[in-house]
């Protein structure tokens, strides 16, 4: 039976290097792979615990083992926000792997080492990248709603202070800057913290952030890319579709499929997107086809039913 355990682990020996995690598995039996967690950026983290916990979950019921870690300044992890930096975070990811295949060593002494997935969410799509990227050996991905640019994530963030100074929810903030998208640009700019939406930013993550593009790493393996639309089996947004195909170019084999369901890392109550959870297990089930990605979806689905 698979079950969770949490517990803090050190990634560095220093006040900052506490990290807490999580991990899904059935020690009974060596699973299938091992799948690392990359989590959302600021309040979409929170927004999207529930959703993440339950496909964890359903994965590790599937054979999966899973690991899970706030980063630093994140969650229940050491440090505040604003301790934060984007080579940090990375950093923690490639910590998460290692520690993640120790833990595996250790629970299946004479099991082989198990394929790697690394599961980004939104802005953590952008993270996955970034450490596959750095590591020595080809690793699959998992995207859920995949940020595509960290400049727009950035920009998204800082509007969140404009919406609540013109709603009136930051008086003080309203009164001393009519513009706060600005007055966040204007501290960063200086090297300070900037103040947004109850977070504290650090010019050595926003700089990071504002950076980060998604990517293909040079050492290719699958990419399962799952959206959330009103309605399933939507086409890919043009923004999107250019990635999947520069993605194929590169020798990736990508697959891509969008599912109903709500934006739950947006959303004013925590809600729930059941098709996604089956959709991403199934999809780490499965393996594709050989159809080529750049293909719109009714294209690729035409041709898999003339395959079969």
């Amino acid at each position: 039976m698979a079950t969770t355990e949490a517990f803090y682990t050190a990634v560095q020996p220093s006040p900052l290097g506490q990290r807490f995690c999580l991990w899904h598995a059935d020690a009974a039996q060596a699973p299938r792979a091992l799948v690392v967690h990359v989590h959302a950026f600021a309040e979409e983290m929170n927004k999207s615990r529930r959703m993440v916990a339950l496909q964890s979950r359903a994965l590790a019921a599937a054979g999966f083992a899973v690991w899970r870690m706030d980063l630093l300044g994140c969650g229940d992890s050491a440090g505040e926000f604003s301790d934060a930096s984007w080579a940090a975070w990375v950093d923690d990811v490639l910590a998460s792997v290692a520690l993640a295949r120790e833990r595996h060593a250790a629970t299946w002494p004479g099991a082989a080492p198990p394929e790697l997935w690394l599961w980004g969410q939104r802005a953590g799509a952008l993270l996955a990248a970034e450490a596959a990227q750095a590591l020595a050996e080809p690793v699959n991905l998992l995207f859920w709603q995949p940020s595509l640019q960290g400049k727009q994530v950035l920009q998204q963030f800082l509007r969140l202070e404009t919406a609540g100074a013109l709603l009136g929810k930051n008086q003080e903030a309203s009164s001393t800057q009519a513009d706060a998208k600005g007055g966040a640009r204007a501290a960063l700019a200086r090297g300070e913290v900037a103040a947004v939406a109850g977070y504290g930013l650090a010019p050595a993550l926003t700089t990071g952030l504002e950076a980060a593009r998604l990517a293909a790493p040079a050492r290719q393996a699958r990419l399962e890319w799952l959206d959330l639309a009103p309605a399933a089996n939507q086409e890919p947004t043009p923004a999107a579709q250019r990635h999947i195909e520069a993605w194929t170019a590169a020798g990736w084999q990508v697959r891509h499929r969008s599912v109903a369901g709500p934006s739950f890392w947006q959303t004013t109550e925590i809600e729930e997107a059941p098709d996604l959870l089956e959709a991403t297990t199934h999809a780490l089930l499965t393996s594709p086809m050989a159809v080529p990605s750049c293909l719109g979806q009714a294209a690729q689905a035409a041709l898999r039913q003339v395959a079969a």
